[in-house]
């Protein structure tokens, strides 16, 4: 049995080691000081892989409101089932 981590990560809600802040309104869309929410390394990366910075300021501005993204629900309904930290599925380089 693992000890607590003291981490949760604000969109699949699964306990981690370690969590980043994402900003609900993206930085680049105005969001340098409005209100974030801590995530987990997958689903940070997941969150930029498969919405746009114009999307999540207009659309996707709250946690109620990205775990509600259609975009979102596969991955969600996968990451829920796993014990993975780390993923590797960042966007394209251009």
């Amino acid at each position: 049995m693992s000890a607590p981590t003291g981490h949760r990560c604000g969109l699949c809600e699964r306990e981690v080691q370690s969590t980043s802040r994402h900003h609900l309104v993206p930085r680049e869309e105005g969001g340098k000081y409005g209100p974030t929410v801590d995530l987990c390394q997958p689903c940070h990366s997941s969150v930029h892989r498969f919405l746009s910075n114009r999307a999540l300021a207009r659309q996707y501005s709250s946690v109620e409101a990205l775990r509600a993204a259609e975009e979102l629900q596969t991955y969600l309904r996968w990451i829920r089932r796993q014990r993975v930290e780390r993923i590797s599925n960042r966007r394209g380089r251009r």
